[in-house]
């Protein structure tokens, strides 16, 4: 895009081409002038009786050194709005690389996300195993002795299995997220341990979003500007065409030194020129520059057709991201009140049990309750980091709060 800007620019600058040359010219006497002369009778006696004596050939050596130039006067503005079309496309381009990069940033950040999450799952899905390993062991001494039923048993037992059933989907899980971080990261990382180790864990984003969001934050959005620029690309490309049914104005000529000797190149007696100014104007071209016209305004009619069409989607994307970011601080707000009534519960039965006055099994109940509710949490935290990163794409990039 960058290059076909700077093409489309080069037709407003006079074309120049310095040349040096050399051109040996040899002929037969009896050929070109010499045989013109023969005929008004000036033949070899008649050369003979003045003492002269004509060569066999005749050869000339000369030298030159000069330049051609051509300019296209640009009056209409065929040239000044072709480069404008070309610059317009070239910054639609790099809001397309922005795009681009903002979509690979999304899916890293996403990606990264995820892997936290997966890991918090992991390391909560193995105390969930411990704990009911213990209730189990619990529930079967208290089956020998005759406490408890045989349904209060294999539903411990029951519980055990599920929570170790839980452990291969996640690491599977997290496996493949590391893998498409990796490949996000532009190949085979084996020290991803390394550079995200657990202590980078992200908390959680609760910072508000400023209110009423400027609709003028949309135009930062690339894909927005994208599809502006193309429509200030079609709007120029019509003035092109407009132009290119008026006549056009141009001025070509050849300049320069030119003699027999490299000697004479400075001397200005052997300067030569050749200018030729042309003045055209379409006549008959079989509706051809008409058709060009129509199919530049067809093209500026669809290009602001999709500039509406992305403005609108972008507003729409920005109020759903808005939307699904409150719902998802409401909703961790409530699943953070309960995992923290559930964390004053477990250090209540842990006090009750060490105390004497609660049994173990209550604790470990209570300690399992503790981790269920830590892993919705979890999960809220991932949600809503990732209904961050949604708000943050609809809009292009961040936002500046103001006073």
């Amino acid at each position: 895009a960058r290059a076909r800007a700077r093409i489309a620019n080069a037709a407003s600058f006079p074309l120049i081409n310095p040349s040096v040359g050399s051109n040996d010219f040899e002929t037969p006497t009896n050929a070109g002038i010499g045989a013109q002369l023969e005929e008004l009778g000036l033949d070899d006696e008649t050369y003979a009786a003045f003492g002269i004596v004509l060569p066999e050939a005749i050869g000339l050596t000369t030298y030159s050194l000069g330049g051609t130039f051509a300019y296209e006067a640009d009056f209409w503005g065929r040239n000044r709005n072709a480069a404008r079309a070309a610059g317009a496309q070239r910054l639609a381009s790099e809001a397309d690389l922005k795009a681009a990069r903002i979509g690979v940033l999304a899916q890293t950040v996403g990606t990264y996300l995820a892997i936290a999450d997966l890991r918090r799952q992991r390391s909560l899905a193995d105390e969930s195993v411990r704990i009911l390993q213990e209730l189990e062991r619990q529930q079967t001494s208290r089956y020998d002795r005759g406490l408890v039923d045989a349904r209060a048993l294999y539903a411990a037992r029951r519980n055990l299995r599920n929570a170790e059933a839980e452990l291969p989907p996640i690491e599977a899980a997290l496996a493949d997220a590391e893998g498409r971080l990796w490949v996000l990261l532009g190949g085979y990382r084996d020290d991803l341990a390394d550079i995200l180790p657990d202590a980078l864990a992200p908390g959680p984003a609760l910072e508000a979003v400023p209110a009423g969001v400027p609709a003028d934050l949309l135009v930062q959005r690339p894909d927005v500007s994208a599809a502006r620029q193309r429509m200030e690309a079609s709007r120029h490309m019509v003035g092109a065409r407009r132009a290119e049914l008026l006549p056009s104005l141009s001025l070509s000529g050849t300049i320069g030194l030119q003699g027999t000797d490299t000697g004479e190149w400075f001397d200005p007696d052997q300067w030569f020129q050749n200018l030729t100014v042309n003045l055209l104007a379409p006549a008959f071209q079989g509706t051809r520059l008409q058709s060009n016209l129509a199919l530049a305004e067809a093209q500026l009619d669809e290009a602001a057709a999709a500039y509406g069409r992305a403005v609108v989607t972008a507003v729409n994307e920005v109020e759903a991201a808005l939307t699904g970011w409150d719902g998802s601080r409401r909703r961790h707000a409530l699943i953070a009140s309960l995992a923290e009534e559930a964390r004053t519960e477990a250090a209540l039965q842990e006090r009750r049990y060490v105390a004497g006055v609660a049994d173990y099994a209550n604790y470990l109940a209570a300690s399992q309750t503790l981790v269920s509710a830590s892993s919705a949490l979890a999960t809220a935290e991932r949600d809503l980091g990732l209904a961050r990163l949604a708000l943050h794409r609809a809009l292009g990039g961040a936002w500046t709060a103001t006073e």
